[in-house]
This record gives structure tokens, C-alpha cells and sequence, in this order.
């Protein structure tokens, strides 16, 4: 799945902005066309606002699909066309925002809470009576909890309903009352939010901090997407979606990798030898993904430790992904995809977040 900007694909995008930049207007001097740094940022601002861009679109198209409110509710069963609307927008949703998620952890913080933090998150701080409305548990997990009540995984609610009195059982909308607060309530919230983030963004000036280094910082979560799984933590638990999660992650860090890559190879010494490593360590996450099939992650083996994992527990699919993700995560191995990063990072001289 691609999302593409509403008005003019990417890569009209960026190279319109690149011949703005070089020609200037009618009647002036033209402007200097920008140095290896500069359209490695103006890349990176294009790539991460045609998914907010996506991200906005699909959120607006969830709360559109919702079904107008009645007396009892609404749930699969009696709303499957609704239902199945809502949750390929949330799909796409979900895949746009994996796109920009390292950015905007660094620019947004507050939005990154309130649209992407997880259920356990939000009712350690407080309870939420009204999981509907908009407020306490918000965002694409709040949305996906509810859309996916009927089909949680056994793990997930045996993690959940351990969290404390302030845990609620996830369900849909039984009433009018919450209907029309997860259309006007919950939904409206995420629209708002995404929209914030899309609007705010045009406006900003990015950095290569932001740019690079918030990607790196998402790849280094990869090992943490896995290894939650094995206890019902995972982050898209309820959808079974985690695994188009990391696909995107990594999608994400390939394509902001590129834009820095012309920059990198600018440079004298180790430069040809890291930006192959960091090659190769694309292309071994890219394979172990596209090797397992659907949106979930492998079935995590009976007794499984993330800490001490025996042999035969390796051997499984899970077993597999999870220590070939723990190695390209870890800045300490050499040759790792994220330690490849940061020595590119180094090379160019981009400071630490």
C-alpha cells in the first residue's frame, strides 16, 4: 500500500521543489541550488508530509464511515460494510503514520502521545468511563480497540484485564449516546490531531537531527515491537496489524536513508563501506518481512523468553524474526542496520537528538 500526496505525486513534489530552489522567479537572479544537506532535509519534509497528508485523509475517512448513531449502537454484525470501512481506513491510517513515526516523536510530542500511545499507557496516568468521547484514551489504538472488540487476542486481554481497576473491557457502541461519541467524540479527536500535525508541519523547519536521527530511533524499536508480543503488549494488538507496523518502519527508513545517500557518498574514506552496510541491512529486515505472511506477527512459542530463549524456540518463525530484529536493533553489534545508521549519522556530522 502507497499513500500518495492528494495533489502531485512525491516525485513531482520533490523535484518541482528542486527546480523552484534552482530557477526562481521570473525576472530575478536565480537561486542557488541547494547543497547535498539541504535537499536531503527538503526530501525527508516532502516524504514525511505526504504521509501526514495520508495519515489526515484516512482519519477523516474512518470518522465519515462510522455509521449515523441509533438507539442501539452499532457492531460487526449488524454494521459489516461500516465496520469493514472503518478498518481499512484505519489500515491506512496506520500505515501512513509508521511512515513519520520517528519524526514525530522528536516534533510533536504531545500529538504523539494523544494518537499513538497505547491502551495501558493512558489508564496507568488515569481511568476512562467513557471510552468513546474523545478524551483520557485517544488515537488510532483507542479507534482500533473498539473497531476490533470482537476478535481480541486471548494474550491481549489476559495482559489487559491484569492492568488494575482502571481497566475497562474493550466493546463497541451499545447506545446512541455512545455512537455518537466515538463519531463526534473519538474519531473527530484523531481528525483533529492529525490534522494539527499536517497543518503545523508545513510550517516547520526541519533538521537533520529530526530527519535522520528519528529514524534511526524508530528502527532501534523494532527488537521492543517484537518482544512484546510474547506478553499481549504488542502495539497493534487488537488488528493483529504489528507486523505491517515494522514493514512500514522500515519502508520509512529506507526512503529517508535515500535522500541522505547522495550526502554520504560525498564524503571521503569509510563512506562507500557504510552506506553498504547500511544497504545490507535494509535488504535482511526487508526479506525477513516479506517472507512471513499476512499483517501478524508469528505465533509466539509456548514458554516463551525474550530474555532466555531456548534453542527450539529460536527455530520457530517468531524465534527467527525476533533474533535477526534484536541484532539489526542494536547499535553495539557491528555491521547491525542501526549501528550502520549511526556511523552514516557520524559521517555527516548530524549531532545526537
Amino acid at each position: 500500500m502507497v499513500i500518495h500526496r492528494a495533489r502531485l505525486p512525491f516525485c513531482l513534489a520533490v523535484a518541482a521543489s528542486s527546480a523552484l530552489a534552482a530557477c526562481g522567479s521570473e525576472g530575478e537572479e536565480p537561486l542557488a541550488a541547494p547543497g547535498y544537506e539541504e535537499q536531503a532535509v527538503l526530501d525527508v519534509k516532502a516524504i514525511i508530509q505526504t504521509n501526514l497528508d495520508g495519515l489526515a485523509a484516512a482519519a477523516a475517512a474512518l470518522q465519515a464511515a462510522a455509521p449515523e448513531p441509533d438507539e442501539d449502537g452499532w457492531s460487526a454484525a449488524a454494521d459489516k460494510d461500516a465496520v469493514d470501512a472503518m478498518k481499512a481506513e484505519w489500515k491506512k491510517a496506520r500505515w501512513a503514520y509508521e511512515h513519520v513515526e520517528g519524526a514525530i516523536a522528536v516534533l510533536f510530542r504531545d500529538l504523539d502521545v494523544s494518537t499513538d500511545a497505547r491502551y495501558d499507557a493512558f489508564i496507568e496516568a488515569a481511568a476512562d468511563a467513557d471510552p468513546f468521547d474523545g478524551e483520557g484514551v485517544t488515537g488510532v489504538h483507542a479507534i482500533e480497540r473498539i473497531l476490533w472488540s470482537d476478535a481480541i487476542p486471548p494474550a491481549v486481554v489476559e495482559f489487559e484485564s491484569g492492568l488494575g481497576a482502571r481497566y475497562r473491557a474493550a466493546a463497541f457502541p451499545a447506545t446512541e449516546a455512545e455512537a455518537k461519541a466515538f463519531k463526534r467524540g473519538l474519531c473527530a479527536r484523531l481528525v483533529a490531531d492529525t490534522r494539527k500535525m499536517q497543518s503545523d508541519f508545513r510550517g516547520l523547519a526541519l533538521d537533520a537531527p529530526s530527519a535522520f536521527r528519528g529514524v534511526i530511533g524508530s528502527l532501534g524499536e523494532q527488537v521492543e515491537k517484537v518482544a512484546k508480543a510474547a506478553t499481549g503488549e504488542e502495539e497493534s494488538r487488537y488488528a493483529q496489524y504489528t507486523l505491517a507496523d515494522m514493514r512500514a518502519n522500515v519502508a520509512a527508513g529506507r526512503l529517508t536513508y535515500a535522500a541522505f545517500q547522495r550526502w554520504l557518498l560525498s564524503k571521503e574514506g569509510d563512506a562507500a563501506a557504510v552506506d553498504q552496510a547500511v544497504l545490507d541491512g535494509f535488504e535482511r529486515l526487508e526479506d525477513a518481512y516479506a517472507a512471513l505472511p499476512g499483517d501478524a506477527l508469528p505465533p509466539v512459542p509456548d514458554l516463551w523468553s525474550s530474555e532466555d530463549p531456548t534453542s527450539a524456540q529460536l527455530e520457530t518463525p517468531f524465534g527467527q524474526l525476533f533474533s535477526l530484529v534484536q541484532r539489526e536493533s542494536d547499535d553495539a553489534v557491528e555491521g547491525s542496520l542501526v549501528r550502520s545508521m549511526g556511523e552514516a549519522a557520524d559521517l555527516l556530522g548530524i549531532p545526537e537528538l
